[in-house]
């Protein structure tokens, strides 16, 4: 077994520990200022955007953006972009100009919540449940991935690691909530790019700049010179031909995915709905779009140098591709061990430290995004709805607590489902691919169309959830097809919930009874009056601070992005 061991010195203890004092003492200060629930579940509503904007992002820049996106990068090059240009910027600006309003206007306290509203209880048990059940899974990937790193700094089983990550996030979430979180988050996000920036140019420095890592990456052939434009991104795909892979891509990355997970996630819509008025909250993810475009370049890219630098991963990638399996895993190593590898390799004492403190960062801002969405869905979707409706405030505020406690608990458990992915990336696709693609085929027809039932809601829902179970499982399992490597499958699993969950609504709407019209403001865009929507005062502000100019903005961005590196 290869040694990952990292060699920190006490200069790199001495940072690691200034952070984790900080992040207790940002935990401890924001106790404060929780006195009921609605302050521990969603900061009494009171956030200014740029807070929840990069609270937004850092909360996502977890084990999917860190690990997760720097395996894939390690292993596919530079189509792992369309995760962030196609499958994550116009979602986000889609959340921000249309959907927020609904979500921040209704003065729901989740998504689920939304869902009760405009479907009635049906729907909303079915995604109260399932997200329930997607944030201890996802909790677990970045709980797996904080003992990791306790593992190669300081020897330590991982059992022991899981326990002490799970304890230290507990902590600081159990005694300040969501405000914690989120000023942890923004913390974090400035940490993160702090640690990543420095071993991606140093990185870069090693393999001879840019046009030294296209060298090398070319060398290996046609798999290398696909690696290095992002379109059509077969490897990425899984599809083989190339019209299907740029139809993958946009249709089940970049519409089903993207805008399953950005639109429906109450992982992130919970930081924009802290925000102090409307026009804060649709700012949230548009704040969020711009850091959020060019993080790839300090993530991805250190992955795709790994690969080229790091003799053991460059071995385990050429067998990979050869599909010669024993000898990969002969090597001791897989993709989610690039960012590791390249630490080890190229990081002086001191920036090593720095760079571990900005894993703990986006590993623990991820995982506390995920117990702190938790803790609010169990607690008002679940119990409050279904066990104890007229409890006192301090009722559910004690209810979240244990919630926070039993989420870090069951975490430790779904740690060890994580750690079984060489790329930590194929789990989380086919996570979002179960959950959230038909939550948000529900979601998008029911707002948009206002004939469709509560019955229809739920069923939809299941049926999709079903479908993409029912595809995954032909492959993994039954062998009926495959697509040959690469998150073809996750994109299929997606796309097939999406349709599903649109045809049976359809269907079943046309047999049951829909809400009566009066009820349906405020929740559908038809029925909701403009004035609703907007804050009166937006239109006096300064186009930087107003959603719809800075999300041409950002479009216009993505766009030329995507053109440059095509």
């Amino acid at each position: 077994m290869v040694s990952i061991r990292l060699d920190a010195q006490w200069i790199d203890y001495l940072v690691i520990a200034l952070y984790f004092a900080f992040v207790l003492g940002v935990g401890w200060w924001a106790k404060r200022g929780v006195s009921s629930s609605i302050e521990f579940f969603l900061s009494g509503r009171s956030l200014p955007a740029w807070v929840t904007g990069l609270a937004f992002i850092s909360a996502n820049l977890g084990a999917v953006e860190i690990m997760g996106m720097s395996a894939t990068g390690a292993q596919y090059g530079l189509p792992t972009m369309h995760y962030f240009w196609v499958g994550a910027i116009p979602a986000m600006l889609f959340l921000g100009v249309v959907m927020m309003p609904f979500y921040y206007g209704s003065k729901v306290r989740s998504v689920p919540e939304f869902m009760r509203m405009r479907f009635g209880t049906g729907a909303h048990l079915v995604n109260a449940i399932s997200f329930a059940v997607a944030q201890l899974l996802i909790a677990g990937v970045n709980l797996a991935l904080l003992a990791t790193i306790v593992n190669r700094l300081l020897g330590w089983p991982m059992w022991v690691g899981l326990i002490l990550a799970a304890a230290f996030v507990l902590f600081y979430i159990t005694v300040g909530g969501l405000s914690a979180a989120i000023y942890n988050e923004v913390l974090q996000f400035f940490v993160i790019v702090a640690a990543l920036l420095p071993l991606t140019l140093v990185g870069l420095h090693r393999v001879g700049g840019w046009s030294g890592l296209k060298e090398r990456i070319a060398g290996d052939g046609m798999l290398g010179a696909q690696q290095l434009s992002t379109w059509p991104g077969e490897q990425l795909s899984g599809f083989q031909n190339p019209f299907l892979s740029v139809v993958g891509i946009v249709f089940g990355l970049g519409f089903v995915l993207s805008f399953g997970y950005w639109t429906t996630n109450f992982v992130e819509v919970q930081r924009a709905m802290a925000s102090k008025n409307i026009t804060a909250a649709r700012m949230t993810p548009i704040i969020g779009a711009f850091p959020k475009m060019f993080i790839p370049f300090i993530v991805i890219i250190p992955g795709m140098i790994a690969a080229v630098l790091v003799n053991e991963l460059a071995e385990f990638k050429r067998y990979d591709f050869a599909g010669d399996t024993a000898a990969a895993d002969a090597t001791g190593v897989t993709y989610n061990d690039a960012l590791l590898l390249l630490m080890r390799d190229v990081l002086p004492n001191g920036l090593l430290g720095l760079a571990i403190a900005g894993l703990l960062a986006a590993f623990m801002a991820g995982m506390a995004a995920n117990i702190s969405a938790f803790n609010t869905v169990v607690s008002y979707d679940l119990w409050q709805q279904y066990v104890k409706k007229d409890a006192p405030d301090a009722h559910y505020l004690k209810v979240g607590r244990v919630a926070t406690l039993l989420a870090c608990i069951i975490a430790i458990f779904t740690a060890l489902i994580a750690a079984s992915f060489s790329n930590l990336m194929d789990y989380l696709q086919t996570l979002f691919g179960f959950f959230n693609a038909p939550l948000f085929a529900t979601f998008i027809l029911g707002m948009f169309w206002k004939r469709m039932t509560p019955t229809a809601g739920w069923a939809g829902l299941v049926s999709g959830t079903l479908a993409a179970v029912a595809v995954w499982s032909a492959s993994e399992f039954g062998g009926l097809f495959s697509l040959g490597g690469g998150q073809g499958l996750a994109f299929l699993s997606a796309s097939v919930a999406f349709v599903t969950d649109i045809l049976v609504s359809v269907v079943v709407t046309q047999f049951t009874a829909p809400k009566p019209v009066h009820e349906l403001r405020g929740l559908v865009y038809s029925e909701t009056p403009k004035t609703q929507l907007v804050d009166p005062d937006e239109e006096s502000l300064p186009f930087y601070r107003r959603p719809v100019p800075m999300a041409l903005l950002a479009l216009a961005m993505v766009i030329a992005l995507n053109v440059a590196f095509a």
